[in-house]
């Protein structure tokens, strides 16, 4: 009988195998979502129908293609995008603070990007002329903007305190205290505004995927894909992070710039998702977990592409839930993901409860 240790290079040759297969399948799931939710919806259209609208046939129905080119196609691009992105935030805030239970939303981001919604909608009602009345095209980049600059200054002063608090768990606490502070002047807006604007504020809280136009698709996808490109650069400063600050500077990094790219990419990420979708929970909280069980690693080498699988898959997933396919309703996408996220982070504070790792490596 051969020994444990001479079986650890066969273990280790079927884990390599058996990743190679998960990454397969995520992508095959990740292009059979993608079909699914261009064919799928109040109308449904037949996939052969689908293939000639996208490589620009013709002898399909206007509205059909209508419905493909300006509906589902920017909501599915949109909905893989925000799933990278708010998965990829996720796992550098739960290595940083080494908190299973740590998202996207924890600095305070989400907070800042509703403050300035809330200004943009509800704040009108104190010095006017701000309310967007319609979702129109001008109207929807006002809501943008408006939520990137509130996400901008809680970023801001986040990376400001940052560069003098060393211990991540203050800075832990100091986010937490930044999203009560934006959210008690939120409350404040809430009560001393008209029914019709809270209402508009609410559909924005609510977060979506069908919101986002070609344009703004555009600079979502740049904003994002250059924070996944920060990311990529991080694997090894993260694997040092897992195991404590004091080990990542015997390794010779600095950990003060480190941590600081850290803030600056999860944030952005957070942001952008925030700023053109609304706030969106849960995605950011249970990807890292399911990719770290399905992988059985913590080397970010392997879960960074991992992540950005299974985020795409789940936010597509759970966007092709909210339309209710053949139905006529639509459901908000915090509703889905609330759902489904809230039983899985239930179930990771009972494992840890019994004591078993979060962090393997």
């Amino acid at each position: 009988m051969n020994s444990p240790i001479e079986d650890t290079p066969s273990r280790e040759v079927n884990r390599q195998t058996n990743r190679y297969w998960l990454f397969g399948l995520f992508f095959f799931l990740i292009l059979l979502l993608f079909i699914l939710n261009l064919v799928l919806g109040s109308v449904n259209i037949p996939v052969k129908n689908i293939w000639t609208i996208l490589v620009g046939g013709e002898g399909v129905k206007e509205s059909w293609v209508y419905i493909v080119q300006n509906s589902r196609l920017p909501r599915v691009l949109t909905a893989a995008l925000a799933g990278i992105a708010l998965s990829a935030s996720g796992l550098q805030m739960q290595t940083m603070f080494r908190n299973p239970l740590a998202d996207p939303f924890i600095l305070g981001i989400n907070s800042g990007a509703s403050l300035g919604v809330a200004l943009a909608i509800l704040g009108s009602s104190f010095v006017g002329g701000l309310f967007i009345p319609s979702l129109n095209v001008a109207g929807e980049f006002s809501l943008v903007l408006a939520a990137s600059a509130g996400a901008s200054v809680v970023l801001a002063l986040i990376l400001l305190v940052g560069r003098w608090v060393q211990n991540p768990t203050t800075l832990l606490i100091l986010g937490l205290m930044f999203g009560h502070a934006t959210g008690a002047v939120v409350s404040l807006l809430v009560y001393f505004s008209a029914p019709e604007r809270i209402q508009a504020y609410s559909i924005w809280s609510f977060g979506s995927f069908s919101g986002v136009n070609w344009t703004q698709l555009k600079v979502m996808a740049i904003v994002i894909l250059s924070g996944v490109g920060l990311l990529a650069l991080l694997p090894k400063g993260l694997n040092a992070l897992l195991l404590g600050e004091d080990y990542a500077r015997t390794m010779g990094l600095n950990t003060g710039l480190l941590r600081f790219v850290v803030l600056l990419s999860a944030s952005v990420l957070s942001g952008a998702v925030t700023a053109f979708c609304g706030p969106i929970g849960f995605i950011g909280v249970a990807v890292p977990h399911i990719a770290r069980n399905l992988f059985r690693t913590s080397n970010h080498k392997i879960l960074i592409p991992a992540i950005i699988l299974i985020g795409a898959a789940v936010s597509m997933a759970a966007s092709l839930i909210a339309q209710l396919p053949g139905s006529q309703l639509v459901l908000p996408i915090n509703v889905v993901t609330s759902l489904f996220g809230a039983p899985f982070v239930l179930w990771v504070v009972l494992k840890r409860k019994r004591g078993a790792a979060s962090f393997n490596v």
